[in-house]
């Protein structure tokens, strides 16, 4: 797997550089100091993964985030734990402190390797795309349904499940949503963060939210927050 360090301390990019030496698996392909040398890399050099510090001059590693249209892995490296709740509402990998220690970064490697292995197997399981009138099966527990993708409104990652969100019913399933999302016809469903997707035929109103993004209300009730930089891929995409 190719990966990225992003850290404005030199050390702490060689601390973990050397850490990460013993898994073969993965492979550094690049460094960033700061958030502008980061998104062009990521751009040019397309990782699996980023390791990503929080606090950095100028943009922090979450406004990075939001710039970048691509999906990487992504694990936090900070000295800060404070973060770690917003972390995980971006939907990142991991959340490790400084100074990483060796056994919780072999713990991370092995959630990196077994979500590589997970999207894989579903990649080879189903590459067909979908179109909006397909019926697709969906499994819960004990509880099956048959479902119409138009009449799916909204798709939420959860770790390594998506859940799914029609009718009153919100069943998870085992699946990554980067590999719905590959599947999904783009012109309905649309990727408003790394951690939802949205039907556009089910957004009841759209108003103008923080730093430049939107805040989408679906007929369902639920609310989505589009980042900026999907913001502006929506509204390109939806104009005349």
């Amino acid at each position: 797997m190719k990966a990225i360090l992003i850290d404005d301390e030199r050390l702490a990019r060689q601390e973990l550089k050397n850490l990460l030496a013993s898994y073969s698996e993965i492979e550094i392909v690049g460094e960033a100091n700061n958030v502008e040398t980061a998104i062009e890399s990521i751009k040019q050099l397309k990782p699996d993964v980023i390791f990503l510090d929080i606090q950095m001059p100028g943009k922090n590693g979450f406004e990075l985030l939001e710039e970048i249209s691509g999906v990487p892995e992504v694990v936090f490296v900070t000295a800060y734990d404070e973060y770690a709740i917003r972390a995980f509402e971006v939907n990142a990998l991991d959340y490790l402190l400084k100074p990483v220690q060796p056994n919780r970064l072999a713990e991370t490697v092995k959630k990196i390797l077994n979500k590589e292995h997970s999207e894989k197997t579903e990649t080879k399981e189903q590459t067909l795309p979908l179109n909006d009138n397909d019926q697709v099966f969906v499994k819960d527990g004990e509880k099956c349904w048959f479902v119409k993708l138009s009449d799916v409104r909204l798709f939420e990652s959860e770790g390594n499940y998506v859940r799914i969100y029609f009718d009153k019913n919100r069943p998870l399933i085992l699946r990554s949503l980067n590999n719905l999302d590959e599947r999904l016809n783009n012109r309905t469903f649309f990727r408003a963060s790394r951690k939802h997707i949205i039907n556009l035929k089910w957004v009841e109103s759209i108003e103008s939210w923080f730093n430049g993004g939107l805040m989408v209300k679906l007929r369902g009730g639920e609310q989505v927050e589009i980042s900026r930089r999907q913001a502006a891929k929506l509204k390109d995409m939806m104009s005349l």
